[in-house]
């Protein structure tokens, strides 16, 4: 393969991100001929193709989102660059990349990286959300400090990591006001035959709340089930069903979605984890939020 051409590298990169070669060449003063056929002279030396026409869209193949990766990483250390120069008594940045396994609650992820943010420190947090497989992947090559996760590395991953427990807390249960005027009987009884919307089957809390409920001979209506937490809080903010949320959390759920409480349980707990490839954590940032986590967050109280 020929040397990377960094002006073919930013010509793509200008694509990805504008959506479309149009959008591009408007961007960057050029012909949308011009970049195409950039485009395509980047792809034949590298030997890949980085997009797939579908219908009038273009969309990156599997290369292209690779590419596309590193290209981020490449053009965002120029933009640092061109700051520092401009402005060096400003320095650089601290730099903090934080993968986040898509079953963990945003609510719980803004509070367990609000810490990192309150650093003197000057910091750059970039966060990646995925499926806790990809996001592991990239931990392992380090282009990831940490992820956090609802539960422990799992024992199929092929990679050398370490768990780093930041808490645990029981689960709180809610509805909208209309909702919770329906139900009868007290807690838990009242969740019988009510609509409940369930975390999706990548969230570790899952099957440890279907055995409590099954445990308690109560069956739930389960209407709807997701993979991203907090579109399932806004179902059930808008009174869809029932939904649960770490207890840790309950004031900040109460706020945001204008929903009621209407029982909790230790018995379900929800664990939270920062993955790490190093034993012994030396990120300030990872530090600040394993520490807040553990004396604030999840304190017992």
């Amino acid at each position: 393969m020929a040397a990377l051409n960094f002006k073919h590298l930013r010509y793509f990169w200008v694509v990805a991100k504008a959506g479309g070669i149009a959008r591009a060449a408007e961007r960057l003063h050029l012909t949308p001929q011009t970049i195409s056929g950039q485009i395509s002279l980047f792809e034949e030396l590298l030997g890949y193709q980085l997009f797939a026409r579908v219908g009038r869209r273009l969309e990156l193949t599997d290369a292209g989102r690779v590419v596309l990766s590193y290209a981020d990483e490449i053009f965002t250390l120029g933009e640092e660059l061109e700051g520092v120069l401009r402005n060096p008594a400003a320095g650089r940045p601290l730099q903090f990349r934080v993968g986040i396994a898509d079953a963990v609650q945003k609510v719980v992820t803004y509070r367990l990286l609000e810490p990192a943010i309150a650093l003197k420190e000057p910091l750059r947090m970039v966060c990646r959300e995925g499926k806790i497989a990809s996001l592991l992947a990239d931990l392992a090559v380090h282009r990831l400090d940490i992820v956090v996760a609802d539960g422990p590395m799992p024992a199929t991953a092929n990679i050398k990591g370490f768990n780093h427990l930041l808490g645990e807390c029981g689960l709180t249960f809610f509805a909208t006001a209309k909702l919770a005027r329906k139900l009868r009987g007290g807690f838990p009884r009242c969740l019988d035959g009510a609509p409940l919307l369930l975390p999706g089957e990548d969230a570790a809390v899952r099957p440890k709340l279907l055995r409590w409920l099954d445990a308690k001979r109560i069956q739930p209506r389960v209407v709807g089930e997701f993979d991203d937490g907090a579109l399932m809080n806004a179902f059930g903010r808008a009174g869809a069903g029932v939904f649960a949320a770490p207890t840790a959390i309950v004031e900040q759920v109460r706020q945001q979605y204008a929903v009621a409480a209407i029982g909790a349980t230790v018995e379900v707990t929800e664990q939270f984890y920062a993955i790490s490839v190093e034993r012994r954590l030396t990120h300030p940032a990872v530090i600040a939020i394993t520490s807040a986590a553990r004396q604030e967050l999840f304190r017992r109280r």
